[in-house]
């Protein structure tokens, strides 16, 4: 549990599977030696297909056995950074009866294990994180709102780096936003053989989609304050 006297501005290991559950587009299916993608989630999320539950001794056991599976997604950055790929989830479990892609109905999936690998490192999380991690309000408008930005709104991505503490070091090539949540934005700083990832955390974290814009504009606000401020110093 986060100690309530740190102030939070990046979520945590379940937050980041909650979100990417929330916003996947399509996951790959591996059980009972079969191997399929299926795509159609946007809306509903693969949890729209899929449904969580603990493992329980008392379980009904299934007609022949349940069936091992594994779920694979991947997060993908929506803009044009180097090295695309964020994040990759992977769901464990067991399933009562073969899974069925274009069923009109979720499937039940007895949990096993959940596994998040990211630039931070390999996080598993339990069943009760997950269930216990609130979902992002943002993750369904992220790659939206962050595409528009870049596209209509590019001059203000360098307006953003004047946050970055400490300084970027000489020899930045870019700089380009990366990700978005309800604790901030994060830009990816491009350099001829490396990158680095900063966030910008915001003054409070989003509970609202609505909220989002006007937090945006306070990092926007805030950058332009400090480069008043090295002007005057200068």
């Amino acid at each position: 549990m986060r100690p309530h006297s740190t102030r939070v501005t990046q979520p945590t290991p379940a937050e980041r599977v909650q979100s990417i559950l929330q916003a996947a587009q399509s996951m790959t299916v591996v059980s009972d030696g079969s191997y399929g993608e299926v795509r159609r989630l946007v809306g509903a999320g693969a949890m729209g297909h899929i449904h969580l539950h603990a493992p329980a001794d008392d379980a009904p056991a299934a007609p022949h056995g349940r069936l091992p599976v594994r779920l694979e997604l991947t997060d993908i950055a929506p803009t044009a950074v180097r090295d695309r790929l964020r994040a990759r989830v992977t769901l464990t479990g067991l399933l009562a009866a073969p899974y069925q892609d274009e069923s009109p109905q979720s499937t039940c999936m007895q949990f096993g294990q959940a596994l998040l690998e990211d630039g931070q490192g390999r996080h598993f999380i339990s069943l009760d994180e997950l269930w216990a991690a609130t979902p992002d309000p943002i993750a369904g408008s992220e790659a939206d709102m962050l595409t528009h930005l870049v596209d209509s709104h590019r001059e203000l991505v360098p307006l953003l780096v004047r946050l970055v503490q400490p300084r970027p070091t000489r020899g930045m090539l870019r700089a380009v936003p990366l990700a978005m949540d309800r604790y901030g934005v994060v830009l990816r700083l491009e350099y001829p053989t490396r990158h680095l990832d900063v966030r910008l955390p915001f003054a409070t974290p989003v509970s609202d989609i609505d909220q989002a814009g006007p937090q945006v504009r306070g990092l926007l606000a805030a950058a332009r304050r400090a480069s008043h401020r090295n002007r005057l110093l200068t």
